[in-house]
């Protein structure tokens, strides 16, 4: 059943409308409730393969269905539809303004009624993608603050990574923090590419949301193997590569990859001149688990992110 989350007027009669699935069989044996979110960020569309695959999955087998399953597949439905990252015309990151305030203006005011709706779910999985100048593997990031309550979650979720990292207070106004805040587990999911659809990761996710929810009762249907992701905490195992110059990034390896230490990871050219910059290699061996995906580099640009073996 399709219903809206909250409704707001806009200029010349017209309105925007946050709209959820919700998916329930008709007598339930579990009380639970697990929400998929998405589309916060317009230009991060992975998640839209996910919240598709699920709901007609889920629509599909519905007798195998015992608990709830919530579906949000645009937060930010004005960014999505104008490919924007945050949004339109208020020049706003919507992943900064939550919890929001239902006395607030009209943003605010969204996020209220998104946190109290999503709120109570027995876990929440907050679907971002990488933005157009770097690709991810399927990982989850965690705030150290949650780490206890998250990690058990995150081992079943079918990821590649589980990255946990320091407190920052910009993290207090995102979704996922006040939800966590709040007693609301809830996962945050990096993934592909801007403005992409990795299908791949989105059938590797939709496995792992399959698994989680079997395991919690929701779901009585097939249960996927998953696989044991690589961990990493506080950023203490993991190598941030930078551009030496600027120029052209022309990649040699792709990201999933195992790299050691001074293997050429990419060169940086000049179409000009016809010649190499520089090269980027590897100060380390490990794990390579974020590339550049658009090759126009400066001095300084991130090229990729290695997982020290």
């Amino acid at each position: 059943m399709i219903t809206t989350v909250v409704k707001v007027k806009l200029p010349v009669n017209e309105s925007l409308e946050i709209k959820k699935m919700r998916l329930e069989p008709e007598e339930k044996s579990c009380d639970k409730r697990i929400s998929i979110v998405t589309g916060i960020h317009g230009d991060e569309l992975e998640g839209q393969y996910v919240c598709y695959k699920l709901s007609d999955y889920l629509q599909k087998n519905i007798g195998f269905l015992k608990g709830t399953v919530d579906i949000y597949p645009a937060l930010n439905p004005f960014g999505i539809d104008s490919i924007t990252r945050g949004i339109p015309a208020f020049d706003l990151d919507m992943n900064r303004i939550f919890p929001g305030s239902s006395e607030g203006d009209m943003n605010e005011y969204l996020a209220s009624q998104i946190i109290k709706d999503v709120a109570g779910s027995a876990l929440v999985l907050d679907i971002h993608a990488s933005n157009i100048f770097l690709t991810e593997v399927p990982q989850i990031r965690i705030n150290e603050l949650h780490e206890k309550t998250l990690i058990p979650f995150a081992e079943e979720a079918n990821v590649d990574f589980i990255w946990v990292h320091g407190a920052s207070t910009v993290l207090e106004s995102t979704f996922a923090h006040s939800l966590n805040t709040m007693g609301t587990p809830t996962l945050v999911v990096e993934m592909g590419v801007g403005m992409r659809i990795t299908k791949a990761y989105g059938d590797q996710l939709f496995k792992g949301i399959l698994h989680l929810m079997h395991q919690m009762g929701i779901w009585s249907g097939e249960d996927p193997v998953v696989k044991k992701p690589e961990e990493s905490f506080a950023h203490k195992d993991v190598c941030f590569l930078n551009a030496p110059a600027s120029g052209i990034f022309l990649k040699n390896v792709v990201h999933g990859t195992c790299v050691k230490k001074s293997e050429q990871i990419g060169v940086i050219v000049d179409p000009l001149s016809g010649t190499v910059i520089d090269e980027v290699k590897s100060p380390v061996d490990g794990w390579l688990f974020t590339i550049r995906e658009y090759p126009v580099v400066n001095e300084g640009s991130l090229i990729g992110r290695i997982l020290y073996d």
